[in-house]
């Protein structure tokens, strides 16, 4: 588990140091296209997976905000869309590999394959760039998501990253989109 955040906060930590994209658009060899239309059955299963998550969990008290944002994807430039992307799949990865009740581990074995393998593709498009920062807004998300990172939140971090999975597919998607989202 420890070894899954520690990976999760040297993302974060490089991408708010800054990371940059020629021009504002993706790197040769990013892998992005195949997300813009997600597949009926892999957001079905992710839903099913959340749903099974909901069912499991019958009292999320948590307050962690950390998904509820003033802007959207589209509200960035493409690189911080990149950027968001690749730290909410690394988040997401993380926490759906803890372990789980059989029930769910059953459940969230296809939704898990799926963003580990977005998580692959996205890092082909990330390119770190210390003359170059993330936007003001992006940069304070991330400072966010490091706060939250802490081993006693980590029920809370991810309950609310697996209640909010849906909205990390439609940011994949804007990024995939490009100018188009």
């Amino acid at each position: 588990m420890c070894l899954s955040l520690s990976s999760l906060l040297v993302l974060v930590l490089g991408v708010s140091l800054g990371a940059s994209f020629p021009h504002d658009t993706l790197r040769n060899g990013c892998r992005l296209s195949k997300y813009q239309n997600i597949a009926p059955e892999e957001k079905k299963a992710v839903d099913k997976m959340r749903q099974e998550f909901v069912s499991i969990v019958s009292s999320h008290k948590c307050n962690t905000r950390l998904f509820y944002r003033k802007w959207n994807a589209v509200d960035l430039p493409m690189s911080d869309r990149v950027l968001l992307v690749a730290a909410e799949l690394n988040l997401t990865t993380a926490m759906l590999e803890l372990p789980a009740v059989p029930s769910f581990a059953q459940v969230r074995r296809r939704p898990l394959q799926f963003f580990r393998q977005a998580r692959e593709d996205v890092r082909g498009c990330v390119s770190v760039d210390p003359s170059q920062q993330p936007s003001g807004r992006l940069r304070h998300w991330l400072h966010k998501l490091q706060a939250a990172e802490t081993p006693e939140s980590t029920a809370c971090l991810r309950a609310t990253t697996i209640l909010h999975v849906l909205q990390v597919l439609a940011d994949l998607r804007c990024a995939a989109l490009q100018d188009k989202c």
